[in-house]
């Protein structure tokens, strides 16, 4: 695995069907991903040198470039292999992997030109092995506290569209200066638990798991939906629901997912304990399982 202690520099991105240094993988001032926010991206953790969940990462990818009207005419085949390129050429088994799609370089107007010539970045960086001889990328349990800042409603930007366009997330954890917390609980207009900024959350009661519905503005998660399959092989209810932030304060236990954090225990919400616990730590393992078997 590539020694990253000089940071990224040694790293290689794949920039346009090319691999760059770091310091040189760049894209124009005129991309309207960068002007815009105009662009399609998914993250994604490789094991052992494969990506895990690629062919759903592929459809949520394919959704948002339709919701978008982006047609970058790469197959997912393609993308598979330029994440590949990617990985090899850094000598990287274990890795966060980010693959972002934006319309390309167009004229300076907000109405875009239908036919893009995209660009296309992978960036990879090292992450710790995973499996049941990994380690956790987090460091402790999360401590979570609710955001005056809204999760955006599906009727103005879809939460199923996973763009380049952060600045909702972004404000939530803004919020968190100056406080203990490192993740930020998302409400919908109404008040209702959507999710946290760049995470879903799952709570434990007395009869099984409990996460906010799709029908909220909530991303539909790879891992979240992971977790949802390894519940049902275990035999414990998953209610799709609509909750307040009470229902997370008073849960048995409480943990957040997504690609990079896998299952991450929270320790607190709002200053109210909460923990881990049996079925959290269950649902952890299985997930550890998982990834050994099919990638080591």
């Amino acid at each position: 695995m590539t020694d990253d202690s000089d940071g990224d520099a040694n790293l290689l991105y794949h920039v346009d069907g090319d691999l760059r240094p770091a310091d040189a993988a760049t894209v124009s001032v005129e991309d309207r991903g960068f002007q815009y926010g105009d662009a399609a991206f998914e993250t994604l953790r490789a094991y052992g040198g494969d990506v895990f969940g690629w062919n759903a990462h592929a459809d949520r990818l394919a959704e948002t470039c339709d919701l978008l009207a982006i047609d970058h005419g790469l197959s997912r085949d393609e993308l598979y292999g330029r994440i590949r390129a990617a990985l090899d050429a850094n000598d990287l088994d274990d890795a966060y992997v980010r693959l972002s799609i934006s319309r390309g370089v167009q004229p300076g107007k907000l109405d875009p030109d239908l036919e893009a010539d995209p660009t296309v970045v992978i960036v990879v960086k090292p992450l710790p092995r995973g499996g049941l001889d990994g380690e956790s990328v987090w460091d402790g349990s999360a401590t979570l506290r609710t955001v005056s800042t809204q999760r955006i409603p599906d009727a103005a930007v879809p939460a199923r569209a996973k763009t380049h366009n952060y600045l909702n997330g972004i404000l939530a954890r803004l919020e968190l200066r100056g406080t203990d917390a490192d993740e930020a609980v998302m409400l919908d207009a109404a008040g209702h638990v959507a999710e946290g900024a760049t995470s879903n959350v799952f709570a434990v009661d007395g009869d099984g798991l409990l996460t906010p519905a799709l029908s909220g503005p909530v991303l539909p998660g790879i891992t979240r939906a992971t977790v949802m399959d390894i519940a049902e092989e275990e035999g414990i209810p998953v209610r799709e629901v609509t909750i307040g932030p009470d229902a997370l304060r008073s849960a048995e236990e409480l943990f957040c997912t997504n690609s990079t954090w896998e299952i991450r225990p929270v320790e607190s919400v709002d200053g109210a304990s909460v923990g881990g616990g049996p079925v959290t730590e269950l649902l952890a393992r299985r997930y550890r399982e998982r990834v050994e078997e099919a990638f080591y």
